[in-house]
């Protein structure tokens, strides 16, 4: 019975073979298909090969012979190719969201979408300095349900916490639940964040999402249309630094023109800036002002001045200040 279920099957098998074990530098001759397929105890005629064959290259598959040694049947053509395939497996390794765990199971699929041969060479360690994985491995499950809630506009229910000193978890709130409508997920810093409208706060505010615990979707419409409307997405990431929010302000800053790329990169294409000098520049950004703002500037070092509001300027001097007496001490 086996056996017949098997032959019924043999188109299928034979599908298998070509995308599992072979391409250019590894095709199978008639009779090593034919072994191939009497090892799983299918027995397939010379004149039939041949027609499965063909309807498999009808179906779609692009199914080429090779004449010279090796010679045989091989699938030229693939969903995905290699690089495609390999900058995949890279995203994934890369990923400080996802758990080591987690990739690797990711990992294994994609391999699974090439031959045996060519999974050889996704089997590769990108190495990315000083990366730590995430450790919350329901992660990866958390995106997909916030991407469900948005979809059914649903509210949700989760726990949020934060770590301790002793390397512990704490609850936040006390361990009760937070109420929010999600609106959107947003990349930033290697983070996934949750842009949400507080039922509580009635306002906006933004979730680390590995640091949610316990979601649950309710069966409550969201609220909070019109302030998502008025939500600049795209903006609010520009202005904040690791999504550390602070008052929102135009500041004035000067820099030596080697920066003119990280501005770019950090503010896009639109802001404003002028030459001041033949080595500097001036530039005009919206900015929610934080000490994580303060950071960004001082990682640049002596090429950059903020210049105006004095406010931000004294506030800056007074950071700096501080901690210039801390390491005195």
């Amino acid at each position: 019975m086996a056996k017949t279920s098997n032959q019924k099957a043999k188109i299928l098998y034979l599908m298998r073979l070509f995308q599992e074990e072979t391409d250019e530098e590894h095709p199978l001759s008639r009779r090593e298909l034919e072994e191939r397929l009497a090892d799983i105890g299918i027995h397939a005629e010379r004149k039939s090969l041949y027609n499965d064959i063909e309807t498999l290259k009808n179906f779609g598959m692009d199914i080429a012979y090779r004449k010279e040694q090796p010679e045989g049947y091989y699938l030229a053509a693939r969903e995905f190719e290699l690089p495609e395939l390999k900058l995949l497996v890279d995203a994934v390794q890369s990923s400080r969201f996802i758990t080591q765990k987690k990739s690797d199971a990711l990992i294994k699929k994609i391999e699974r979408l090439t031959d045996r041969y060519e999974a050889r060479n996704l089997q590769r360690q990108v190495v990315v300095a000083d990366r730590i994985k995430a450790m919350n491995e329901s992660i990866y499950y958390n995106v997909d349900k916030l991407h469900t809630a948005i979809a059914e506009n649903r509210q949700i229910e989760f726990r949020y916490f934060e770590w301790t000193v002793s390397k512990e978890i704490r609850l936040k709130k006390g361990g009760e639940n937070y109420q929010v409508s999600p609106w959107a997920l947003t990349w930033d810093n290697e983070n996934y964040y949750l842009i949400g409208y507080d039922m509580d706060a009635g306002i906006l505010k933004h979730f680390r999402v590995d640091k949610m615990l316990h979601i649950g979707l309710l069966s409550i419409e969201r609220e909070g249309r019109e302030e998502f409307g008025r939500f600049d997405l795209a903006r609010y990431t520009r202005q904040t630094f690791g999504m550390f929010g602070g008052n929102e302000q135009m500041v004035k800053l000067r820099f030596h023109n080697k920066y003119v790329g990280v501005v770019i990169d950090r503010f896009g294409k639109n802001v404003p800036l002028r030459p001041d000098g033949e080595t500097h520049f001036i530039a005009r950004v919206n900015v929610a002002v934080s000490e994580q703002f303060y950071g960004w500037l001082t990682g640049l070092g002596r090429d950059v001045q903020i210049l105006s509001p004095e406010a931000v300027v004294k506030e800056y001097r007074e950071l700096l200040r501080d901690l210039g007496k801390m390491y005195e001490e």
